[in-house]
C-alpha cells in the first residue's frame, strides 16, 4: 500500500499559561492542580462505595442504577467490571467483561436494567448499527459458545478473541452470529462507513493482547518489539483489521484488510513511527506504563462528514484517510514524550479540531495526584489545517485525586451545543468533566461530578472503580461507572451555559450512538438556537448595552407571538434581529435568527 509523506512532530515548547475566570471550577488544563483547588469542594470527599462523599456543580445526578449479578462483584474483580456504552433508541447497552447488560433509559430519571447477557471475554466495548451488535473480546477466555467454563490452554479451539456479532432485532433475546476472529483479539472497535456502499459497514479493530499461535488462529506471527526497521515477513504487529460486514448477511462478516498504517513511507518499515523500548523513564521518573510503543491503536474514532478517522495508537495520535475504507492512508501522526499512551480520540461537531487522551498508568493507578504534572495523563487539543495537526493546549482534570482513586484521562462525547466545541469526559475515580475547547488554546471547565474514593474491599488502598465512560445522548448524560453501575445526569444552567443552550442541545435527536462514530450533529432551527447565539454573545461581550436590550426584548416577544394570530408581527421582530445582528458583525446570531424567520413565514 502506498502511504504519503507525513510529518512526524514531537510537541516540546513552554507550556501556555491560562487565566482563571469565575469560580475555582472555571480552569485553564495546563494550571497546575494544586494551585487552583484549595476551595474545590472535590478536595476531600469521604471515602465510601455507594455511600461516598459527592461534589457536583453545574449538573443534576438523575439516578443510578447499582450493578447486580451476574454482572456484579466486589471492587477490583476485572471478570466483571463495567466498560463501554452504545445506545440504540431507548436501549443502553453497557459492557462488561462477563458479557454486556441492556437498560432501558425512556424515562432517563428511572433507567432500569432490562436485562443481561453473559458472554465472558473482555473487554466488552460495544457498538450498534441497525440491529447489529458488535462487541470486542480480548481476553483468553472468551469461547465461541460465550460459556463460563473458560477456554485454558496455548491453543484451544474453542476460544473466542475478536469482534463478536449479535442480531439485537429482538431486544430481550439477542443471538449471537459467527463473528470475527482476530490475531489479537478485540480491545475496541470502531464502526466506519463507504459513502459509495451503503449494504456494507466496516469495523476497525484494534487488539493490543499478545498475538495467537498459529495452530490456533492461522496467518498469525509475532514478531517481538524492536527499534530497528522490521521490512520483512507478515508479523501482526504494526497493523490493524479491517472487517467487512454486509448488512444482509452480517454472518458473513470477514477481515478484508490489514493495513499497515505505521510504516515509514522512506524506508518502508513496518514499525515507521514510536518505537520506544520498556524500560524507557517518562518525564515522571518511572518508566513508561503503558508503553508508548505504535504497534497497534488502542482507539479509533470516524467522522464520515470528511471521510477522515483519528487513531489514538499507543506512541502517536494519527490521521487517516478513509476514502477507500479497505485501504486507509495516513495524513499526519504526532508523538509527545509527555504522552505515555494515546488511548482515545474525540473530534468535534465540524472536523476541524480532534482531542486524543493519554492514560498514563493504564486506567488503574492513582494519576491525578497533586504531584503529577498537568500534561501528563491528560487531554492534547489539536486544531486540523490542511490535514495536518495543530497542538493547541493540553488540559487536564482541574483538582488533584488522592492515591486511593484511579484517575487519567478516559473516554467522552461531544454535547451538541450551537457554536461551541463542548465535551462530557470521563475520568475514572476523578468523576466527570465537562469541558468547553472552542478555544483549543484555552480549554476550561464548567461542570463536574465527583465522589470520594472507594473503600472497599481494601478500606486504605485503592480499590478499583469511577467511570469508564460518559456520553451525551438526547439531552442527558450517561455514564458507564467501573464498579458502581449505570449513571444518568442532565445539565443545569450556569454562568457558563444558558437554558437555551441546553434546550438546544436537547433538540438534537439521535436513533443510536457510538462514540467512536461522529456524525455531524445539527439542529433544526428554533428560538432556543437562536437564544444560544444571542447568550454566547452576551457573554463573550460582543453584544452589550441598547443593543442586547433591543434584541433580547425582539426575540423573547416574537417567540410569544410566533404561530399565532399575529405572526406577522413575530416575522418583523425577527426581522430586525437579522438586521441588525448583522449591522454588528454578529453573523452567527443574524444566520440563526434567518435560518428561523424562513420557518415561519
Amino acid at each position: 500500500m502506498h502511504v504519503p509523506r507525513t510529518s512526524s512532530r514531537r510537541l516540546r515548547g513552554p507550556r501556555r499559561a491560562l487565566a482563571v475566570a469565575g469560580m475555582t471550577a472555571l480552569v485553564a488544563g495546563v494550571v497546575p492542580a494544586a494551585a487552583l483547588a484549595d476551595d474545590d469542594p472535590r478536595i476531600g470527599l469521604a471515602p465510601g462505595y455507594h455511600d461516598a462523599g459527592q461534589a457536583i456543580s453545574n449538573l443534576e445526578k438523575l439516578a443510578t442504577v447499582p450493578r447486580v449479578p451476574p454482572m456484579d462483584a466486589p471492587p477490583g474483580n476485572f471478570g466483571f467490571v463495567n466498560s463501554d456504552l452504545a445506545i440504540t433508541g431507548d436501549h443502553a447497552i453497557v459492557g462488561n467483561f462477563n458479557g454486556f447488560q441492556i437498560y432501558d433509559i425512556s424515562d432517563p430519571a428511572d433507567p432500569t436494567l432490562r436485562s443481561s447477557f453473559v458472554c465472558p471475554g473482555g473487554q466488552g466495548d460495544p457498538s450498534v448499527y441497525g440491529d447489529l451488535l458488535f462487541i470486542s473480546v480480548e481476553e483468553t477466555r472468551g469461547r465461541i459458545d460465550c460459556g463460563t467454563q473458560g477456554a485454558p490452554g496455548a491453543v484451544n479451539p474453542e476460544r473466542f478473541r475478536g469482534v463478536r456479532i449479535f442480531d439485537i432485532s429482538d431486544i430481550d433475546n439477542p443471538v449471537q452470529l459467527p463473528g470475527v476472529q482476530t490475531c489479537r483479539g478485540s480491545h475496541t472497535h470502531t464502526l466506519v462507513e463507504d459513502p459509495n456502499d451503503p449494504s456494507t459497514i466496516y469495523v476497525y479493530n484494534s487488539g493490543t493482547a499478545g498475538v495467537r499461535s498459529p495452530d490456533e488462529l492461522a496467518g498469525c506471527q509475532n514478531h517481538p518489539l524492536t527499534a530497528n526497521p522490521v521490512t520483512e515477513g507478515d508479523p501482526t504487529q504494526w497493523r490493524i483489521d479491517v472487517i467487512a460486514v454486509p448488512l444482509d448477511a452480517p454472518e458473513e462478516a470477514e477481515v478484508v484488510s490489514q493495513p499497515r498504517i505505521f510504516t515509514d513511507p522512506d524506508t518502508g518499515a513496518f514499525n515507521g513511527l514510536n518505537n520506544t523500548l520498556p524500560g524507557a523513564q517518562h518525564p515522571s521518573g518511572s518508566n513508561y506504563s503503558p508503553l508508548p510503543n505504535t504497534n497497534t491503536c488502542h482507539d479509533i474514532t470516524a467522522f464520515p462528514a470528511k471521510q477522515l478517522v483519528a487513531g489514538a495508537c499507543q506512541g502517536d495520535g494519527i490521521l487517516l484517510d478513509t476514502s477507500d475504507p479497505v485501504n486507509p492512508v495516513r495524513l499526519d501522526n504526532v508523538s509527545d514524550p509527555n504522552f505515555s499512551y494515546w488511548h482515545s480520540a474525540t473530534f468535534n461537531n465540524d472536523g476541524t479540531k480532534v482531542l486524543f487522551t493519554d492514560e498514563w498508568g493504564g486506567g488503574t493507578s492513582p494519576r491525578c495526584r497533586v504531584t503529577d504534572q498537568p500534561e501528563w495523563g491528560a487531554d492534547a487539543l489539536f486544531d486540523i489545517v490542511d490535514s495536518k495537526m495543530d497542538f493547541g493546549s493540553y488540559y487536564k482534570l482541574p483538582v488533584p485525586q488522592t492515591t486511593q482513586e484511579n484517575c487519567v484521562a478516559h473516554n467522552g462525547s461531544i454535547i451538541p451545543v450551537p457554536g461551541r466545541d463542548i465535551m462530557v469526559q470521563a475520568w475514572y475515580q476523578g468523576g466527570l468533566s465537562v469541558i468547553d475547547f472552542t478555544d483549543t488554546a484555552n480549554p476550561v471547565e464548567i461542570a463536574y461530578f465527583d465522589r470520594g474514593p472507594i473503600n472497599t474491599p481494601n478500606p486504605t488502598g485503592l480499590n478499583l472503580g469511577g467511570f469508564w465512560s460518559t456520553y451525551w445522548y438526547n439531552g442527558h448524560i450517561f455514564g458507564t461507572e467501573i464498579a458502581r453501575g449505570f449513571e444518568a445526569f442532565a445539565l443545569t444552567p450556569s454562568e457558563h451555559l444558558s437554558e437555551n443552550e441546553i434546550d438546544a442541545a436537547s433538540e438534537v435527536v439521535l436513533d443510536q450512538f457510538n462514540a467512536q462514530l461522529q456524525h455531524v450533529l445539527t439542529w433544526a432551527p428554533s428560538f432556543n438556537v437562536v437564544g444560544s447565539y444571542y447568550d454566547q454573545a452576551v457573554r463573550s461581550g460582543a453584544l452589550a448595552g441598547d443593543l442586547a436590550k433591543e434584541l433580547g426584548d425582539n426575540l423573547s416577544n416574537a417567540e410569544k407571538l410566533a404561530g399565532g394570530p399575529q405572526n406577522r408581527a413575530a416575522i418583523a421582530l425577527l426581522e430586525n434581529v437579522v438586521r441588525r445582528a448583522g449591522e454588528a458583525g454578529l453573523d452567527d446570531l443574524s444566520q440563526a435568527a434567518s435560518d428561523l424567520l424562513d420557518t415561519i413565514r
